[in-house]
């Protein structure tokens, strides 16, 4: 079964967010990187682009498969996890801690509304 913490929200693609005031914190879930299997490359080049609600912000490369990345909510890019770059098994190790991906500024906060919580993500992946 799959880790999914109570305090974030999740996007219906699997990313899920953490929000601290005006900024967050996102990355993939427990269960993506599970379903993905062992990530070997984490490409992210939208650093300082503001980019819309369900927009692609970068890509996750697993041994078998390339998966898109997409902003659960519309805002800037402000920096990506340096971690990454040496280490992207962290996406599958500590999906909600270390290998988190981005952080970004939010431009609207209404838009947190759409995004389902830990229950309704259990019900998403059939958990």
């Amino acid at each position: 079964m799959s880790n999914i913490p109570e305090n974030l929200k999740y996007t219906k693609d699997h990313e899920w967010i953490k929000v601290e005031g005006n900024t967050a914190i996102i990355g993939i879930t427990d269960y993506a990187q599970g379903e993905l299997g062992d990530i070997v490359f984490v490409e992210i080049e939208t650093v300082n682009e503001t980019l819309n609600k369900e927009e692609v912000f970068g890509t996750v490369e697993a041994v078998k498969t390339v998966s898109d990345l997409f902003m659960p909510v519309t805002g800037k890019v402000l920096e990506t996890n340096p971690k990454l770059e040496n280490a992207p098994e962290l996406v599958n190790s500590e999906p909600y801690g270390d290998g988190w991906l981005i952080k970004v500024s939010i431009d609207n906060t209404t838009e947190l509304n759409d995004l389902l919580n830990a229950a309704q993500y259990k019900e998403l992946i059939g958990e």
